[in-house]
């Protein structure tokens, strides 16, 4: 007769999670549910540096209503939040403050830069300024744009939806070691405006 594994066993759910358990009906549907949650469920953590700030907030206004993929509420408390969205340019004097947000917030966790100042530094090419976020954090999703409108940014949190449920962003972590760095196109009619990150 087969013995189920102890939690804590490093075989069994206790340190892989549901990857731990052989798939059958019931775990893979948990599974998907599970997927399913995560994406239906991401509170972000606002992280609002400049211009891209007042964008971010006009997202989250009635017009565009970001209460529909169930993130109205963006949370003040880094241990509430899933997903931080790093909205502008990071100084130097700032960056050890966004690295402690994010490692204060839950996991799995979640980011996207929005705009070319948190992706790549934009203008700023200046001692003061971190050029490019994904330097502090592991960045999953680029927003491109100065700054990015509220079209683009949804268009990053429905690309972040779609790789949450496939389960792709922890594959691809698991991979890099670090962010999925997806970069998604500007839907706002701005023109265009390209991320050069380096490696």
């Amino acid at each position: 007769m087969p013995t189920l594994p102890v939690l804590g066993d490093s075989t069994g759910p206790g340190e892989q999670g549901l990857a731990g358990l052989e798939h059958n009906f019931a775990t893979g549907r948990l599974e998907d549910l599970v997927k399913w949650s995560r994406r239906m469920s991401m509170w972000p953590a606002t992280f609002g540096l400049a211009c891209c700030a007042l964008e971010m907030m006009a997202t989250g206004a009635a017009h565009y209503d970001l209460s529909r993929w169930g993130m109205e509420v963006f949370r003040a408390s880094p241990r509430q939040a899933d997903l931080m969205i790093v909205a502008g340019r990071v100084s130097q004097k700032m960056a050890p403050v966004l690295r402690q947000i994010y490692d204060q917030m839950m996991e799995p966790k979640w980011v996207i830069s929005m705009g070319v100042c948190a992706s790549s530094g934009g203008m700023f090419n200046n001692y003061a300024l971190v050029q490019g976020v994904d330097q502090i954090v592991p960045v999953d999703i680029y927003a491109p744009g100065c700054p990015p409108g509220p079209e683009t940014l949804m268009h990053a949190i429905s690309t972040l939806h779609d790789k949450v449920r496939d389960g792709e962003l922890t594959q691809r972590r698991q991979q890099t070691g670090g962010g999925a760095g997806i970069i998604v196109e500007q839907r706002d009619g701005q023109t265009a405006t390209e991320i050069v990150i380096a490696r």
